[in-house]
């Protein structure tokens, strides 16, 4: 059995009291995503000659229909984890929110916005896909403090210690399992570093880096849903999410090679900060 010294602990409390309000860790936990995806990608668009307030307005229509389509997603795939009342739908503290359709619904909302912005679409998806990686790197944090989404046993030293009740069926002796949400973390924080690495020391057409961010934290999930024991759905047994996962990093890596065959040189596209010159790429 794993010692104490050698193995993460899981939180005690999945949130706090503040008077007689309850603050959920989880929701704290995407509060400051969003906060850290409208920062980066802020400063991003700003460098580009943009206005940096545009990243606000995205994350005001982004954020609430992320959680629609988040919510979405978790009804249509993970339905028997749905509290069986009238409100089960709308419980999102009861159940959750599936990645996959948090983006679209947030990257919907927008596309929605930018285009009647008129600002540069493929561009600005450049400029927002590493804060969207930050982002999902924090909101991780939550999913720890609820102590859900981790991996099958394992005697490592980061060996996450989940108590006995949130233990899937099969697993109720085993102590410590792996943390997948600090490998999801580790993975979108590399990720993010990388996509601002190569924007600036390499001629990318837009919106390569985005078909890049697609393609890359879908790797990540392949490796990921091979390792989780949570509940899920399962085709020809293997997670839902699994194949999800292949076929969005097959899109994304066929995406990237689309965008990039045109050429380096995107001066067909406006520059966000004028309408009458053309970004310098690369940047």
């Amino acid at each position: 059995m794993t010692s104490l010294l050698a193995s993460i602990p899981s939180p005690g409390s999945n949130g706090f009291h503040v008077g007689p309000l309850f603050f959920r860790a989880y929701g704290i936990a995407y509060v400051f995503a969003v906060l850290a995806a409208v920062v980066i990608t802020g400063r991003r668009w700003g460098k580009l000659g943009g206005d940096p307030a545009l990243a606000q307005e995205c994350a005001l229509w982004g954020f609430p229909a992320g959680l629609i389509g988040g919510r979405i997603y978790f009804l249509l795939t993970s339905w028997n984890e749905v509290p069986d009342a009238w409100w089960g739908p709308f419980a999102i503290w009861r159940g959750g929110l599936g990645i996959w359709g948090g983006i679209a619904g947030g990257v919907a909302a927008g596309i929605w916005v930018l285009h009647r912005r008129g600002a540069n679409i493929s561009l600005f998806m450049d400029c927002v896909a590493p804060g969207l990686l930050v982002a999902q790197a924090i909101g991780r944090i939550g999913n720890w403090f609820n102590q859900e989404l981790f991996g099958g046993p394992t005697s490592l030293p980061w060996g996450l210690e989940i108590d006995r009740q949130y233990r899937p069926d099969g697993y109720l002796d085993d102590p410590t399992f792996h943390p997948t949400f600090l490998y999801e973390i580790i993975w979108n924080v590399g990720l993010a570093a990388f996509l601002v690495w190569l924007g600036h020391h390499r001629r990318i057409r837009p919106p390569g880096l985005f078909a890049l961010y697609v393609a890359g934290y879908s790797f990540g999930r392949i490796w990921e849903e091979l390792l989780r024991v949570d509940p899920a759905h399962h085709i020809l047994g293997l997670r839902l999410n699994f194949f999800v996962a292949i076929v969005l990093f097959t899109i994304g890596i066929a995406w990237f090679v689309r965008t990039q065959r045109k050429g380096p040189d995107y001066d067909d596209e406006p520059y966000p900060g004028d309408r009458e010159a053309a970004p310098v790429a690369g940047r």
